[in-house]
């Protein structure tokens, strides 16, 4: 692992057209970090845009009127069912929310409708219905074929309790649709938008690998050959302590963790 000074990270970061900023969702720091990453990226290249896993796509007019001051903070919280529908302290997210609506940002809301991961973890792929394709991917556009990112899963749902899923395989395609939603809405923003900078804020567990979010904004994207993105994490965790590293098969090319570390000081 090199080490390499902040500078060196922003600098790199303000040229790519995307960054991922993996969060663990309860850590005020990591969030605190997010915000800084995203002020100093904006003083290097204020051609920004901020994709939000924290907010489900339906929602997206929502956060337009609130980024163009038609409706306020406590009403996009209403109306975006962000208590409901994510529930982690709004307090971790609304400064990054002010500083794009003070500066004029595009913010995107990334993620699938709890109602149609919740159907599909229960029943699969035969759980989708046709009014789902408005806000996920047709299922020829879902890729299951990650060996790494399989095994990854099946330790996840070994260790912990499996919410609304029935049966790992349910499980491991919500997951995978989850990813190719976000992913889809981040590379049709990119398609639209070649010259901006977008910072996406999700979980490390959509991000750590490559295997969840960037592997697939990557494969909408490969006929572009100057696309380029950049993946950062923030832990205390050594490379190689990271949960389910080392059980993954042994013939399975093991990739980066991420692109970045950013370490506590």
């Amino acid at each position: 692992m090199q080490t390499v000074t902040v500078d060196q990270v922003l600098d790199d970061l303000a040229q790519m057209n995307v960054v991922y900023l993996g969060e663990t969702h309860n850590q005020a720091a990591d969030h605190a970090s997010q915000l800084a990453i995203i002020q100093q990226l904006y003083d290097r290249n204020p051609d920004l845009a901020i994709g939000l896993e924290m907010i489900q796509r339906p929602f997206q007019a929502s956060l337009d009127h609130y980024l163009a001051g038609d409706i306020s903070e406590a009403e996009l919280r209403e109306q975006t069912e962000y208590d409901q529908r994510w529930g982690y302290d709004w307090e971790y997210y609304a400064p990054i929310l002010r500083f794009a609506q003070a500066h004029q940002l595009p913010v995107v809301a990334l993620n699938t409708p709890t109602e149609i991961t919740r159907r599909v973890a229960q029943k699969g792929l035969l759980g989708l219905q046709p009014d789902d394709y408005r806000w996920v991917p047709a299922i020829q556009d879902l890729d299951t074929s990650s060996v790494g990112y399989r095994q990854l899963l099946g330790d996840l749902y070994a260790q912990h309790s499996h919410g609304h899923s029935q049966g790992f395989e349910n499980f491991f395609l919500a997951q995978v649709l989850w990813d190719e939603t976000m992913a889809e809405a981040i590379a049709d923003f990119v398609s639209d938008r070649p010259d901006t900078v977008m910072v996406v804020l999700a979980g490390r567990g959509h991000i750590v690998y490559h295997y969840g979010i960037p592997s697939r904004v990557q494969r909408r994207l490969d006929d572009r050959p100057n696309f380029r993105q950049r993946s950062l994490l923030f832990s205390d965790t050594p490379i190689g302590d990271e949960p389910a590293a080392s059980t993954l098969p042994s013939d399975t090319p093991f990739p980066p963790l991420a692109d970045y570390l950013w370490l506590p000081e």
